[in-house]
């Protein structure tokens, strides 16, 4: 590897401004460099400063924040000094940026092709014909299907793995010296993960590209990163080569980033022996669910679930776990009344649940609970948290008016939350405490089972198990059930006492937690098994090599 530094970033300070009107530091005299064909990985929880200290790579900062010391160097270009024009040269010319979620940053008006090559053609950098052909080789070089026709479809046309690569295409038009990933991989399933980091990988060799890698989890940066930055609080706790910080992490916030990834039980065995003698709560058999059309028959033009059977006992925690598009959130919609089967019989505490919700009585829908996968699309941005839950509180009768906010008191002290924050907006929450509102207004209308829709795959690794630890604390404390659904087999294997595997719309494993590992399973569930990434080097490679053996 060259030993020219081709980014330097010396004490490097970002403010906010306060509800006092007061600049808050939130990046603090941070520095580091990276070289040629180095990648550096960004770690922490939320709120570490990560995405923000990548940011200032494009001379950029968040609304309501602002750089206010220290040197940011692309090369010889000095990006916090620059002129407007010098920084509309380096922004995804010089340094590119992947964003977290590329469904949001393509337009679904447009076909791909033309946003990929948007940015090349609108610099005058080649032609519309000339960026086409390397927006094709591109495709090509990051693993896409049919590379040179994707890019005639719409952005709703592909899978989620499928955008995030072709998002990292259009950063990649430019021949970018530094590209910066923030959490490309976060929300996508763990065999769709596993393709994006080998594109990416291949990528940043092929074109001998210098990347920041921003991530919380440390299993996904050990199979990407050269060098490693520890971040808390905006400030460094640690930095060193990839091996270092895995093998001999020196610092004790490391070691608890690393303890709070390690897959672990979160239930007892006599969680298990009591699970066993509860009876059945949730009873699904033959059901058939999709979108579209109807035919003669009256299946749907798109089947989504096809033939689904399956058992949740009281008290208990079933998994429902499966790639993108396998069907899983399609399941939970069809419980909760949003959608209404094609086919089969649901019971709900030994009765009928009716499938069009306008059948469901307020008790029902009181009764089952849904808790989506992102806070900030369900949460009423104009409202404060005691009027989000206060609401199901008067809507199912469950206090005087007059108790309201005891109540909402008491909610919050569930999902360990101060009294304090009932009078902020959800934008002022950090993501944890959103998704423990969203569950708090689950809570709110004293439920018996409670769906859980991917409800900690966007959250850091810390906040994501404080989350599955609270679930387990509110079960035994409430007798609550859930249906936990989840792309990420450790999450749903710490948490869940029977586990389905849906594949494509079918059922094809089932088995209590207990015999996942211990038996011989299903294929397609051992695929996932062996899909979930390692914290250690060249994992990646090896799981390569095995799959051609």
């Amino acid at each position: 590897m060259s030993a020219e530094r081709l980014v330097e970033v010396s004490n490097l300070q970002v403010v906010a401004r306060g509800d006092d009107g007061n600049d808050m530091p939130i990046v603090k005299n941070v520095s580091f460099s990276i070289r040629r064909g180095e990648v550096l990985a960004l770690i922490g929880e939320s709120g570490s400063g990560k995405t923000t200290i990548a940011l200032t790579l494009l001379g950029y900062a968040r609304r309501g924040c602002r750089i206010s010391g220290g040197r940011v160097g692309v090369g010889s270009t000095d990006v916090l000094a620059a002129a407007p024009a010098a920084l509309r040269d380096l922004r995804g010319r010089r340094v590119a940026y992947v964003a977290q979620s590329a469904s949001a940053s393509f337009n679904p008006a447009l076909r791909i092709i033309d946003q990929v090559i948007e940015g090349v053609c609108v610099r005058s950098l080649m032609s519309r014909k000339a960026a086409r052909e390397k927006a094709v080789g591109l495709f090509r070089a990051l693993a896409l299907p049919a590379p040179e026709n994707i890019g005639e479809r719409y952005p709703h046309q592909v899978s989620g793995g499928q955008l995030q690569r072709l998002m990292a295409a259009m950063a990649l038009m430019s021949d970018p010296e530094v590209v910066v990933f923030d959490e490309p991989t976060t929300a996508l399933d763990v065999t769709t993960q596993i393709e994006v980091l080998r594109a990416f990988k291949r990528a940043i060799k092929q074109f001998n590209i210098s990347a920041v890698y921003v991530s919380h989890d440390l299993a996904v940066v050990a199979q990407i990163a050269d060098r490693v930055l520890v971040l808390r609080n905006g400030e460094i706790q640690e930095e060193g080569a990839l091996e270092q910080i895995i093998e001999a992490p020196a610092h004790p916030y490391t070691r608890s980033l690393m303890a709070a990834a390690e897959p672990s039980c979160r239930l007892t065995e006599e969680d298990a022996d009591q699970a066993g003698k509860q009876p059945a709560l949730l009873e699904i058999s033959n059901l058939i669910a999709g979108y579209g059309e109807r035919d003669r028959s009256g299946m749907p033009s798109v089947r989504v679930l096809d033939d689904i059977n399956l058992t949740l006992r009281r008290g208990t925690t079933l998994g429902v776990i499966g790639e993108s598009g396998s069907g899983k959130s399609t399941l939970a919609y069809v419980i909760a009344g949003l959608l209404a089967p094609v086919q089969g019989d649901v019971r709900f505490a030994g009765k009928p649940l009716p499938g069009k919700h306008a059948k469901r009585d307020r008790e029902l829908y009181r009764r089952i609970q849904l808790v989506f996968q992102s806070a900030d699309k369900v949460l009423n941005p104009a409202q404060d948290i005691q009027t989000i839950l206060s609401r199901p509180l008067r809507l199912f009768d469950r206090c005087a008016p007059k108790d309201v906010p005891a109540r909402v008191a008491r909610l919050l002290d569930l999902v360990k939350l101060p009294s304090s924050i009932a009078h902020r907006r959800p934008a002022e929450l950090s993501g944890g405490q959103k998704q423990r509102v969203n569950l708090a207004r689950a809570l709110a209308a004293d439920p018996e089972l409670i769906i859980c829709d991917e409800v900690t795959s966007a959250l850091d690794t810390v906040v994501g198990a404080a989350i599955l630890d609270l679930l387990v604390e509110l079960r035994h404390e409430l007798n609550m059930s859930y249906l936990f659904i989840s792309h990420d087999l450790s999450t749903v294997r710490s948490i869940c006492d029977d586990i389905v595997v849906l594949f494509k719309g079918q059922k094809v494993d089932a088995c209590d937690r207990s015999a996942l590992l211990s038996q011989p399973r299903h294929p397609y569930t051992s695929l996932l098994i062996d899909s979930v990434p390692e914290m250690r080097a060249n994992w990646l490679e090896e799981t390569a090599l095995r799959a051609k053996a």
